[in-house]
């Protein structure tokens, strides 16, 4: 589907994230989803004040956000459903996927692999699983850093590395957990995920051995209920719009809660992402779907 419409520029993370506030006490299950929950709602009303140019709507959904806990609450009870009590680690996924590839490697060879180099976008924590597997070397990026091992950066403005540094600077797998969700516009949505590839090394331009076959990846995370009771998004369209980006679907689980993705990239340049459109269509009818969608 080609489409000539003049595309607008994306929302940065840093205009639609609110300020922090101190710390505050530990939250129970119940009240970490609540608040999270709150939050996103808060966040989706935000954008839509801030695209349609709401002045006035985009102050008070801003003193709304900070009077709610600001990111600060966000991040504490996203930590919180993260921890090993409450089984939130999305990272033990990917490691339960990569540890097939390492003890495959293993069977056929005495020493350990190579280390990936892995792009953590949103990170809040520095003790997941993927970083004490030894496995990866991981660049840890959000926001707002709380804590001195995550950098303080905008994905949408981290710089790219050139052609003639990607080997080099450039990353085996970048993991977007449950990042591209938070974003509460659809174009930018898809802009993230064309933004991926850039900082993705080619398979040329990594060993051939059996630990690496699975990348250069995308580790994706969502929201089960995005692709499973969205009006406009589904498995199908899902992978269409990956497929237009260049990756294959390597790997998937669904929980209760989430999806999880490894898409490996496949395609050196995106030439059919720039001519393929993908907007913003009911596929799925129904007074309880969500809004859930993503625009290429």
């Amino acid at each position: 589907m080609a489409g000539n419409k003049k595309r607008r520029k994306p929302l940065l993370l840093s205009h639609t994230r609110p300020p922090s506030r101190p710390k505050t006490l530990s939250l129970s299950s119940q009240a970490t989803r609540s608040s999270i929950r709150k939050h996103h709602v808060l966040q989706k009303q935000l954008h839509a004040a801030i695209l349609n140019g709401d002045g006035a709507l985009t102050e008070r959904l801003q003193a709304q956000l900070e009077a709610s806990g600001g990111l600060q609450r966000y991040q504490e009870a996203s930590i919180q459903g993260q921890s090993s009590e409450r089984g939130g680690d999305s990272s033990k996924v990917l490691m339960e996927w990569i540890n097939e590839h390492v003890s495959q490697y293993r069977r056929h060879h005495t020493a350990e692999p190579e280390q990936l180099r892995m792009l953590e976008v949103g990170a809040l924590k520095v003790d997941n699983a993927c970083s004490r597997s030894g496995i990866f070397t991981v660049t840890r990026i959000d926001l707002h850093s709380q804590h001195p091992d995550i950098q303080t950066q905008d994905f949408m403005k981290m710089p790219v590395p050139s052609l003639g540094t990607l080997a080099e600077d450039g990353f085996d797998v970048v993991s977007l957990s449950l990042v591209v969700n938070y974003l509460g516009d659809p174009f930018s949505r898809g802009e993230m995920l064309k933004r991926v590839s850039s900082f993705l090394r080619s398979s040329g331009e990594t060993s051939k051995d059996e630990a690496r076959s699975a990348f250069p990846a995308l580790f994706l995370v969502l929201p089960a209920s995005c692709v499973t009771n969205s009006r406009y998004l589904d498995e199908e369209r899902l992978q269409g719009i990956m497929i237009a980006l260049g990756y294959v679907q390597a790997r998937r689980k669904l929980s209760k809660k989430l999806v999880y993705y490894l898409w490996r990239y496949e395609r050196s340049d995106a030439e059919q992402a720039q001519t393929v459109s993908y907007k913003k269509q009911e596929i799925r009818p129904g007074g309880r779907r969500n809004n859930f969608s993503i625009v290429l």
